[in-house]
């Protein structure tokens, strides 16, 4: 995958960008990132880009050229397909399944956004997606795209060491993941469930799914109504409620 992202502050994402399972996925050759200042397209001496609105009102909104100049120079597409996603609270609550959906494309470019918006012409003529992480606003799209690419980059074939380990995440499966133990048995008092110590692999299955079940039911039972389950589930969930 190649991953391209424009931003007036660049220097945001060494940090994050190269450490952990984004710099391993780098060295594999599983992705390839490129941070790019579109400050330097902004075509006037003074490196301007942003202005007043039209109409007035507080704030500055993005200059239109910097944004269109910067995807223009950006390297031909590789692939069939150029995502172009904006960073915007007013964007689609991205979701999981959104993280999975994007991970299937070859090339993403995130447009980070600053001071009180964008001009209305990237949006219609320019970008592919909008995309907001929460109901907040952030002084920039910067965090915002961190965030949205370290959920996709995970996602990509050989970059997680165990396949499972994204296939059973919360909200990969409609439901919150159960709980986890490791050693040692007991701590300070407190001793991991019998039954994931048992051995017998379809009692400790049941515990997850009941676990899971339960997580979700007591703290996003909103999500309980997307889901089509089965019978036993169902009926594993009327007992949580009960």
């Amino acid at each position: 995958m190649n991953i391209h992202i424009l931003s007036l502050f660049p220097e945001m994402f060494t940090g994050v960008f190269n450490s952990s399972i984004l710099k391993k996925a780098q060295e594999k050759n599983e992705v390839a990132i490129n941070v790019v200042n579109f400050r330097d397209y902004s075509g006037n001496k003074h490196h301007q880009v942003d202005d007043y609105p039209y109409g007035g009102g507080a704030g500055m909104v993005l200059k239109p050229e910097p944004i269109f100049n910067a995807v223009e120079a950006l390297p031909p597409s590789q692939g069939p397909t150029r995502r172009i996603i904006l960073l915007c609270p007013q964007g689609e609550r991205f979701t999981q399944k959104k993280a999975e959906e994007l991970a299937r494309e070859e090339e993403l470019v995130f447009v980070c956004g600053h001071y009180e918006g964008y001009d209305e012409r990237i949006r219609e003529h320019l970008v592919t997606d909008e995309i907001s992480i929460g109901d907040f606003v952030l002084t920039g799209g910067e965090l915002a795209a961190m965030t949205v690419v370290d959920s996709v980059v995970r996602l990509l074939p050989n970059v997680l060491g165990n396949a499972e380990s994204h296939e059973k995440d919360s909200f990969s499966t409609g439901l919150l993941e159960h709980p986890h133990y490791t050693r040692p048995v007991e701590f300070r008092g407190f001793k991991v469930p019998d039954v994931l110590m048992s051995g017998n692999h379809a009692a400790i299955d049941k515990w997850r799914k009941e676990q899971s079940l339960k997580r979700t039911y007591m703290r996003r039972p909103d999500l309980l109504e997307q889901i089509q389950f089965t019978s036993d589930e169902e009926r594993l969930l009327k007992e949580i409620k009960g």
